[in-house]
């Protein structure tokens, strides 16, 4: 096997992988075609691509792009994000952000060469300087000087971006390193990976953390207004949530989570621990998830409920559900929560006892609002009371949409939006 390594020539550089084969970027002018890509790179930007996708996670118009990244990569940019402090790490993601809006926009073009001499190269320090330090100066989403990231002279060195890029660069360099891969082979599709970055920038910025404390305040007042809080008054607060959200669905299962969330919160006892809550991305068969909403003992799944968002036939759903049994043989209870009535005609009817026969559990079709009941009895069967259990659900949810409960809730969509809504529905309420 060859060990992987560089070599650099006066008009040339190659880089050798460790099974011997060769990526050869040339010096010299560009080609035409080449030329061109470079130029619509730069026109888009000009049009305000970047800046678009940041209105467009603050203020979603159409479906947000999610579901395209795995968790290794969803790994790398977070560490990324995360390695940020006030003296490093700010270039390495201002860099990431230009080569994910390279990538996305032509995805032909190679984001290891980052100037001009490259035949294949284009000017990284031109592009950041005119469009995306300003643009992400503009909504202060990272503190870089005004003449932008590319002027750092380690991310400046005359040969090509990759793991032989041995200038001294400060941050999550082997994690921008692995993206910068992952990019150049198509592993990571590239807007999906943008849209994932700015969702975290946006997220850590001021203005989120503003209006994180603006919704807390407002989710005080409200309990505060209502001295004995009772689990309706919360259901239907949070149902005009999930109603008025352009992504009811996620906003329904979030809302679930938050309340198992609570009953841990309020130490009821429950047979099992709660397991975070999935990603929106996660296959459920991949990642082995039985539904939305798990309570596992001694790392096996013993409890499931899958939020059904404006579903009232679930056959289907029940069919899958004995799939996903047969690999989780310890499921005592299951079932699925739907927003509208569910129909239990006599084929629904038959088809769950059947399944409950087969599997050895208990299979419930509920509404929501009969699932909080059952969930909220579960607390007051041990002596603790409704308004405990209501104010605890309320801060669950809240505090899950504010990114403060990320090891429970990871929560990576966008959730500006989400907040902004809740905040105004709670203003209504005062």
């Amino acid at each position: 096997m060859t060990e992987a390594h560089l070599k650099v020539f006066l008009d040339r550089s190659e880089l050798v992988r460790d099974d011997g084969s060769v990526e050869i970027f040339l010096e010299g002018k560009k080609s035409l075609e080449i030329q061109e890509k470079c130029n619509h790179v730069t026109a888009v930007l000009r049009g305000g691509f970047l800046k678009n996708i940041i209105l467009d996670i603050i203020h979603p118009s159409s479906e947000m792009v999610l579901g395209q990244i795995s968790e290794e990569h969803s790994t790398h940019l977070k560490d990324l994000v995360g390695s940020i402090t006030s003296e490093v790490g700010r270039a390495l993601v201002g860099l990431t952000v230009l080569q994910l809006c390279i990538k996305s926009i032509d995805s032909s073009l190679n984001i290891r060469l980052h100037k001009d001499f490259w035949q294949s190269g284009m000017s990284m320090r031109s592009l950041d300087g005119n469009f995306i330090t300003p643009t992400l100066r503009e909504f202060d989403l990272l503190k870089l000087n005004k003449d932008g990231f590319m002027m750092t002279r380690s991310l400046a060195e005359n040969y090509p971006y990759s793991k032989f890029y041995k200038a001294n660069i400060r941050g999550a360099k082997s994690e921008w390193l692995e993206i910068v891969e992952t990019l150049q082979d198509g592993t990571l599709e590239p807007l999906p990976a943008l849209y994932f970055v700015m969702t975290q920038l946006v997220h850590h910025a001021a203005r989120f953390q503003d209006l994180v404390q603006e919704v807390l305040n407002l989710k005080d007042q409200f309990v505060n207004k209502n001295v004995q809080l009772t689990q309706k008054i919360v259901l239907e607060l949070l149902e005009q949530h999930i109603q008025k959200s352009d992504y009811a669905a996620r906003i329904m299962e979030i809302a679930m989570h938050a309340l198992m969330q609570a009953m841990q919160d309020v130490a009821a006892i429950m047979e099992g621990t709660l397991v975070p809550l999935s990603q929106m991305r996660s296959a459920n068969k991949k990642h082995g998830n039985v539904a939305d909403i798990e309570l596992a003992w001694q790392g096996q799944i013993i409890e499931a409920w899958d939020a059904k968002y404006g579903k009232a036939y679930l056959r289907d759903e029940l069919e899958e559900l004995s799939d996903k049994l047969e690999q989780n043989l310890n499921v005592k209870i299951a079932g699925f929560v739907s927003s509208v009535h569910i129909i239990k005609n006599e084929e629904i009817t038959a088809r769950v006892a059947d399944l409950e026969a087969l599997h050895g559990i208990h299979i419930y079709l509920l509404r929501l609002d009969e699932w909080v009941l059952v969930v909220f009895q579960r607390a007051q069967d041990q002596g603790i009371t409704e308004d405990v259990v209501a104010r605890a659900w309320l801060t669950a949810y809240v505090e899950s949409l504010s990114q403060k409960r990320i090891d429970i809730a990871p929560i990576d969509e966008p959730c500006f939006y989400w907040l902004e809504l809740l905040g105004n529905i709670l203003k209504a309420q005062l």
